[in-house]
């Protein structure tokens, strides 16, 4: 069974991307990193794989979405409160983002998007379980 997961995004300017993702509070696993990829740590399990668009085609035989035409994914992360929900969308926003889609609040869950420079869309979202409808 798989035990990490491995996210990878074309990006229209590599310094650009990191520099962004870095003021969000990620690192980058320099290791795994050069100037065609930049290996963004979200948490143990998860990675997001900054590739330059040229070098992202090498791993496609299909012509690579423009995501800010197009939604090709919507990447969703959880956060540990609905605070955090608000700190991360409002880093975003502050480091170039745009919000494509107001807060949602349905009392068991919170959550709110951003487009990253290039146009992928990432939720964040807070859920209390315990809340969770029957």
């Amino acid at each position: 069974m798989a035990t990490k997961v491995f996210i990878n995004l074309p990006v229209n300017d590599l310094v650009k991307s990191r520099a962004f993702f870095t003021k969000l509070g990620y690192s980058v696993n320099e290791q795994f990193s050069d100037e065609n990829a930049a290996c963004l740590v979200i948490s143990d399990s998860i990675f997001c794989m900054l590739l330059t668009n040229d070098y992202f085609k090498t791993f496609t035989n299909k012509p690579v979405a423009d995501a800010t035409k197009t939604t090709e994914v919507l990447i969703a992360l959880d956060a540990a409160s609905r605070e955090e929900v608000i700190d991360l969308v409002a880093k975003a926003e502050d480091a170039g983002a745009t919000i494509y889609r107001e807060a949602q609040d349905h009392g068991w869950m919170y959550q709110h998007s951003f487009a990253d420079l290039d146009g992928h869309q990432w939720e964040i979202i807070y859920m209390d379980e315990s809340q969770t409808p029957e």
